[in-house]
């Protein structure tokens, strides 16, 4: 599963902290081999998973800490260190054997930490505006995906715009393509097809709309490229009950390592409000209701 920052923490200072932490784990893994004592080695890798929880725990989720260093092999060492001082040869050859494949499999854990959160800092870091379209955007709005003018939504002019779709929204379109409501049916189809010829071949970044500059000389307002790109769940990753919550989480486990903030748009109050309760920038956008009915 991918590490994600915590909110306000820098993606680089988590990655120097990682790398830091795994340059530890196996200067222990290749400098203490079983000539110290089994006992030893138990104890300096106790001493390693303390000094971890002291420089990642403020830094990323007790999920992500369990994860990488507190697992299940360490409860088992940390609770039963008071019986392990035995000097029996069986008992070191066990001590060692499970003291070594625990530093094994920290120095594998981290290097696939250090190698996602890597990538994932290249990913969303590029110098444009990030946004999620909740799926009654795609329902309700005015204008159809290919068609609607996201800048002044998003508050820009003619900068560029990404549009990241978590695939749970993708989910929830494909429920709707049996929709009895015509309109909803149709919008649902259409967007799916749009989705996949966009994303046939790629998850992603793939090109909506190419920037428009061609207006300049009219005096209008330029227009920059819309991407879109498809977030699917990570490895592991077990779904909120409610997807209006599942999509707000995805957003915001992307947001920390984006240059700018995420914005929601949405037509629901319900998912602007929890968006918003959740430190999410959301712009609930509105129709007109019309007069009051007789």
């Amino acid at each position: 599963m991918p590490v994600s920052p915590l909110p306000g923490v820098s993606p680089d200072n988590l990655l120097t902290s990682l790398r830091s932490v795994h340059t530890d784990v196996s200067n222990l893994r290749g400098g203490g081999g079983p000539q110290r004592g089994a006992y030893g080695r138990l104890l300096s890798y106790l001493e390693w998973t303390s000094n971890a929880v002291r420089m990642l725990g403020t830094q990323i989720s007790s999920a992500d800490l369990e994860h990488l260093v507190l697992t299940r092999r360490h409860e088992l060492l940390l609770s039963g260190v008071g019986n392990m001082t035995s000097i029996e040869i069986e008992v070191q050859r066990v001590v060692n054997g499970l003291v070594s494949l625990e530093l094994d499999q920290r120095v594998d854990a981290f290097n696939q930490a250090i190698k996602e959160l890597a990538e994932q800092i290249g990913r969303w870091s590029g110098r444009w505006n990030l946004a999620v379209l909740d799926t009654s955007f795609y329902i309700e709005h005015e204008q159809k995906l290919e068609e609607a003018d996201f800048a002044p939504l998003l508050g820009v002019r003619e900068s560029d715009i990404h549009i990241i779709v978590p695939i749970v929204v993708v989910d929830e379109l494909d429920g709707l393509k049996q929709s009895k409501d015509k309109h909803v049916r149709w919008r649902a189809r259409y967007t799916l097809a749009v989705l996949d010829r966009l994303f046939a071949r790629t998850t992603g970044p793939a090109r909506l709309r190419e920037d428009d500059f061609s207006v300049l000389g009219s005096g209008g307002i330029p227009r920059g490229q819309i991407t879109m790109e498809l977030l699917f769940d990570p490895p592991g990753h077990v779904r909120l009950p409610i997807n209006d919550d599942e999509i707000i989480d995805r957003a915001l486990a992307v947001e920390p390592l984006a240059v700018g903030q995420i914005t929601l748009l949405t037509y629901d109050t319900g998912q602007s409000t929890r968006a918003r309760s959740a430190g999410l920038l959301a712009n609930k956008l509105s129709k007109d209701i019309g007069d009051e009915p007789d």
